[in-house]
This record gives structure tokens, C-alpha cells and sequence, in this order.
């Protein structure tokens, strides 16, 4: 072997235990966050945010698995514990999120030409970011998807004016526009009653609640929710006690839960959860309050980050009671906002 074939050979293996050794810390800290986000029972921030990227980490885990063994040329004790901390990395964020991608569908689908169309509802929900000024794309994404309710979030007084040409054909509304990002607007082209504004769990967070009257005559009771981000923040109303617990949305749906499992008619919760669909505090909002999440069996539908390509997850959310199907679910259209505007056609039969 000549010199130069010799200083040629040093500098690939050079490279490649570089590249081995940036592929085994990576794989580390993947397994740590993917143990980590298993502990449900410590209630702090840091950690719950481990519970969003799942669908990242799991891929990620794929890679760094094929990468290492590739790479690796010396299968000791630590190189195979590992590479069975990757797999369980692997399995563990599969395991929430394949129920959404090949499971059963939670809520049943039903054709549109079997509804009687008196009896469906198209509902719109949309978080439009309120440094986000672009109205008009949002107004026509309303116009071409036809909703019969748009529930919108994060609205302050300008996105009120800016929905203001709504009301004609959407007569019936509820607004609380609000300054600190948790201001709330519902419009109805269905008559509203027994129509309330909550504060659940924080005196600056409204939630809707209305009972909506379909053209058939049945009706059905609708909550719209935003909770709080489970982050700490200077600027917006938060969820994070001094313990540096995240309380308050759990406190919120479980509160919005026992409305629910008290209430006798069909129902429809909507909003941006600021949770993953198969967080704890979702799937146990689910359970207490008897409902179903749409997304179950149907896709992961990405919400937020519409401002990333990569760090994307669902935060938006339609949790039904069992008198409801599902006609059609999808994704819209970015607008400026962080979130993608979700639609979801139901129909509803009112079981009494």
C-alpha cells in the first residue's frame, strides 16, 4: 500500500468514526427523550413537550438504527445495548402513533349520498395567529370550504372586524376577542342557543359552549376550547405553576369532560387543544367525557407547525360522542398562521 493510499484510508476512518460517534450521541439522546416522554406522572413542562415530536422521533430512531449499523464495526456489549435502546425507542413512539395511521377508525365513516343532509354539520376550525394580518386568504378558504360553523382562535378586536362580513351568512355568532392570544370567535349559519362563555381554569382563557340547532330540528351541544400551551411564557397567559407544573389543561378538559358525561345530547368538541392527539391528557379528556378523536384510524393530519416543513404535529382537534360520523375530515390550506385550518363534515343523529 503506497503512501498516499495509506494517508487516504486514515482520513475516511477518521471520518467515518466522526460520523459514527455524532450518530451515537444523536441515538442517545433520541432513547433518553423517548424514555423520558413515558413519564406522565411528573407533571412538568420540559417533559410534556417530549410527548409531540413523536412521529419525528420515531424516523429519526429509524435512521440513526441504519446509520449504526452501517457504521459500526465493533458489536460489543454497549454497541448492541444500543441498538436494542433504538429499537425500543422505535417501539415505543409507533405505539402511539399507529393507531392513528393503520387502526380502526375510532369514529365510523359514512357516505355522503347515505346522510340526510338535514342532519350534518361542516365545521371549520382555525387558529389564525394573531400577528398574522393575512384575513382575506382566510376568509376565502372559508368561502370555498362552505362551513356550516367556523370556530376561530386567537382572534383579537381587528380579527373581529376583519370577520365582520361573515355575519351575513353567518347570522348567528358568539365573539371574545381578546389581546393575549386567547381570544375566541364562532359563527354559525345554524341558530345558536343556550349559548355561554366559561373561563375554565384561567380568567383570561374563554371557552365556547352552545347547543346548535340543525335544520332537521335536532340538536347537538358544541364546545369550542383553547387551553393554555404547556410552556412557560412572558407574554402570553400560561400553565406553568412555580413547581414549574403543568396543571391548568388538564384541570381545563377534565372540566369540559364532566360537562360532557352530564350532557344527554350528541357532542361536538373542537379547538386547538395546544396537546397532541395521543398525549395522556387528551386520551383521558376522551374517555372521561365518553368521546371519540376523529383522527383515530384516518391519519395524523399535521396541524402546527404550518410554518415548518419538519416540526409538524397535530394540536387541533374534533372529539365526537358516539351519535356522530364522520362524512369527510381534511387538513385546508395554509394562510399565514402557524396552524393549518382543519374541516370535518358530521353527521348527527340524535339519539333521545
Amino acid at each position: 500500500m503506497s503512501l498516499k493510499e495509506c494517508v487516504m484510508r486514515i482520513k475516511e476512518n477518521k471520518f467515518r468514526n466522526i460520523i459514527l460517534y455524532i450518530v451515537i450521541t444523536i441515538s442517545f439522546l433520541l432513547i433518553l427523550a423517548s424514555l423520558l416522554s413515558l413519564l406522565y406522572n411528573i407533571p412538568k413542562w420540559y417533559l410534556k413537550i417530549l410527548d409531540f415530536p413523536r412521529l419525528q422521533q420515531f424516523i429519526a430512531s429509524i435512521l440513526m438504527l441504519i446509520l449504526f449499523v452501517i457504521l459500526n464495526r465493533k458489536w460489543k456489549l454497549t454497541s448492541i445495548a444500543l441498538t436494542i435502546g433504538l429499537f425500543a425507542a422505535i417501539f415505543i413512539h409507533f405505539s402511539f402513533i399507529s393507531t392513528y395511521l393503520l387502526g380502526e377508525k375510532a369514529v365510523p365513516s359514512v357516505d355522503f349520498s347515505e346522510v340526510n343532509t338535514e342532519k350534518t354539520v361542516g365545521i371549520l376550525l382555525a387558529n389564525v395567529l394573531i400577528t398574522n394580518k393575512n384575513s382575506s386568504k382566510f376568509l376565502d378558504i372559508i368561502s370555498s370550504s362552505n362551513p356550516d360553523l367556523v370556530l376561530v382562535m386567537e382572534v383579537d378586536s381587528w380579527w373581529v372586524e376583519q370577520l365582520h362580513s361573515l355575519k351575513q351568512e353567518y347570522p348567528y355568532y358568539m365573539e371574545y376577542p381578546l389581546d393575549n392570544a386567547y381570544g375566541m370567535a364562532l359563527y354559525s349559519k345554524f341558530p345558536l342557543i343556550e349559548t355561554e362563555i366559561q373561563f375554565l381554569n384561567h380568567s383570561k382563557v374563554p371557552s365556547f359552549n352552545a347547543v346548535v340547532t340543525l335544520p332537521s330540528g335536532n340538536t347537538f351541544k358544541f364546545h369550542g376550547v383553547h387551553p393554555v400551551a404547556p410552556f412557560p411564557s412572558d407574554k402570553y397567559p400560561e400553565n406553568i405553576g412555580e413547581n414549574g407544573k403543568d396543571q391548568q389543561k388538564e384541570v381545563a378538559l377534565e372540566k369540559v369532560g364532566m360537562l360532557v358525561s352530564k350532557n344527554k345530547k350528541p357532542t361536538i368538541v373542537a379547538g386547538d387543544f395546544n396537546d397532541v392527539s395521543w398525549s395522556n391528557t387528551s386520551r383521558l379528556f376522551g374517555q372521561n367525557g365518553n368521546l371519540k378523536d376523529v383522527r383515530i384510524g384516518r391519519g395524523l393530519f399535521n396541524t402546527f407547525d404550518a410554518q415548518s416543513m419538519i416540526m409538524r404535529w397535530p394540536l387541533d382537534h374534533f372529539f365526537v360522542s358516539e351519535e356522530i360520523a364522520v362524512v369527510e375530515f381534511k387538513r385546508l390550506s395554509k394562510f399565514g398562521s402557524d396552524h393549518f385550518p382543519l374541516f370535518a363534515k358530521l353527521s348527527i343523529d340524535q339519539k333521545l
